[in-house]
């Protein structure tokens, strides 16, 4: 007779689906959303938004899904910038004009032109190198005469290194040209570009830092009564300005706001 081998007991099932709940990876995907979430939340939160845009962009979003309603007022606030300063002059630049005048008549003086070159102190950053017309030109021409070369070269030495612009003027007296080509207001044009293409053809100042102007005779420094005044009129300026003659003061901006 055979003998019966024992049986085994039943080996139970294993549950292929695993245990009840969410699998282990989604809770560190959930982690991940929600700290992406907060992190976004708080650049949001940091962000400087335009309202009116804002309000735009809400409203045509409800209106695509149908939720248009009537428009809230938006509540914001547009600041008030505080006007220019007044115009102020540097005391340190009144002292450097100061001390350029005094330089500029020393100069004059040892150079021997004073019978030529007149310096006049105009105001708080301009000093005015004058020079009458029969020093430069013949009457009615504007053709600048050979023998006031070196007074133009040492006019141009004695700009050059200062920290000053050129305005050269061209003026006239009031009586109209007679046989010339020229009106009185051009002439005084003619005869300051004239001026001014000596000095720049000559290299002797930048053309940067010169200008050209004729005034005819719009600015007389005396009234014109008889010959001798209206020889006085007739005059080329060499108008020197400093090349930062303003103070700049820097306010911060205001905190009051005018709401809309």
């Amino acid at each position: 007779m055979a003998e019966e081998k024992p049986q085994e007991p039943p080996r139970k099932k294993r549950n292929p689906s695993g245990p009840a709940g969410a699998p282990a990876w989604m809770v560190t995907y959930s982690d991940l959303v929600t700290l992406l979430l907060t992190f976004f939340v708080l650049l949001l939160s940091m962000a400087n938004m335009d309202p009116v845009r804002f309000n735009a962009a809400s409203s045509s979003i409800k209106d695509a899904f149908g939720m248009a309603t009537e428009s809230a007022s938006v509540q914001f606030a547009i600041p008030i910038l505080p006007s220019s300063p007044k115009t102020q002059f540097s005391p340190i630049q009144m002292q450097t004009t100061e001390k350029i005048y005094e330089k500029i008549k020393s100069q004059i003086d040892s150079l021997r032109l004073k019978n030529n070159v007149g310096v006049i102190k105009k105001d708080d950053d301009s000093i005015i190198l004058r020079i009458n017309d029969s020093v430069l030109f013949s009457p009615g021409q504007a053709v600048i005469s050979k023998k006031s070369y070196p007074i133009l070269r040492d006019i141009a030495g004695i700009i050059l290194p200062l920290p000053m612009d050129l305005r050269i003027e061209g003026h006239t007296d009031d009586i109209p040209m007679q046989g010339s080509q020229y009106g009185n207001w051009d002439l005084s044009v003619a005869r300051s570009v004239s001026v001014l293409g000596y000095f720049t053809h000559s290299d002797l100042l930048p053309l940067d830092r010169m200008a050209a102007i004729g005034y005819g005779a719009g600015r007389p420094i005396v009234a014109n009564k008889d010959e001798a005044s209206r020889s006085l009129n007739r005059r080329v300026d060499f108008v020197l300005k400093l090349q930062s003659n303003r103070s700049q003061i820097n306010l911060p901006l205001s905190n009051s706001t005018m709401p809309l």
